[in-house]
């Protein structure tokens, strides 16, 4: 009998396929490895569910999404933890964050942890209005969290030490029992990345993951970096060239924005950076390529 659902688990090659409430464990066809796919938490997939044998994954979903490190697709959205100190609170990682998850098509929720180790909050709550003002949503208790994960698949994201297990420990503490039950069952380490698992909260969906040590940076152009930044986005349509690096070109919508404070300044000056960065890399690997010839 062939039936679909989602992946919810993914351990030592085996896959817990869940249909309704009922889960199904399979392995995956070899002829996924010869097309250079393999299945992953979250996908949709095609498999065959007989009685009492082994159910094997026939065909995988057309993905909406996915992610590297941990591997997991059709994802809904992220909470980005930035916490105010140790490590210190930063802009620009933050917005790196942020146009990794524009580009993945993900929805960015902001988290700020450790607001109970200072004195003054008035810069946050600063840094709150500027950001719902770009459209982001931001959070400084989890209880107001836990209500945006309703019928949601979401993933935490953050600098290592920025509070990601305090924060899971506080939204769903059956995470920890489960992962300790598998770290012991499997003798290693309490996370490892041959075990991603889905957790039900708040009627919804979220990854238990080893977290997020680099981001997969895959924005290596202009129109895409332009894109991943809302606001910018939403001006750029008013600049006199199509393509409008923001830049040095005349008649700039962005750059009018910015002098007259329509668009943060600290916002452009990380845009100006990411495009520098991805300019070094395509030189880069122009030079390269002219040796290689």
């Amino acid at each position: 009998m062939i039936k679909n659902g989602r992946i919810v688990k993914s351990l030592a090659g085996f896959y817990d396929v869940a249909v309704g409430d009922k889960v199904y464990q399979t392995r995956a066809r070899g002829n996924f490895r010869k097309k250079g796919m393999k299945p992953v938490v979250g996908d949709f997939v095609d498999f065959s569910a007989e009685k009492n044998s082994e159910g094997y994954i026939l065909n995988i979903h057309e993905r909406k999404n996915s992610l590297v490190r941990p591997s997991i697709a059709n994802i809904d959205q992220a909470v980005v933890i930035m916490s105010t100190v140790n490590p210190d609170f930063s802009l620009n990682l933050l917005d790196r964050f942020l146009v990794f998850l524009e580009h993945k098509n993900i929805h960015p929720l902001i988290y700020i942890s450790k607001l109970d180790l200072i004195t003054e909050q008035s810069e946050y709550e600063k840094f709150r209005t500027n950001y719902e003002g770009i459209g982001y949503e931001i959070f400084f208790d989890a209880e107001y969290l836990v209500k945006v994960l309703h019928d949601k698949v979401t993933v935490f994201m953050g600098q290592t030490g920025a509070g990601k297990t305090t924060l899971l420990n506080k939204i769903a503490p059956e995470m920890e029992l489960a992962t300790g039950e598998t770290s012991e069952k499997l003798g290693r380490g309490r996370h490892t990345t041959r075990h991603v698992e889905f957790f039900e909260v708040a009627n919804g969906l979220i990854a238990d993951t080893p977290g997020f040590s680099s981001l997969d940076y895959e924005v290596d152009n202009q129109p895409d970096l332009n894109a991943a930044f809302p606001e910018i986005l939403r001006i750029s349509h008013n600049c006199k060239f199509r393509e409008c690096t923001h830049t040095h070109e005349p008649e700039c919508a962005v750059k009018e924005a910015l002098e007259h404070q329509e668009i943060l300044k600290s916002r452009y000056e990380n845009y100006l950076q990411l495009l520098n960065e991805i300019n070094k890399t395509r030189e880069t690997y122009a030079k390269r390529r002219k040796k290689q010839v």
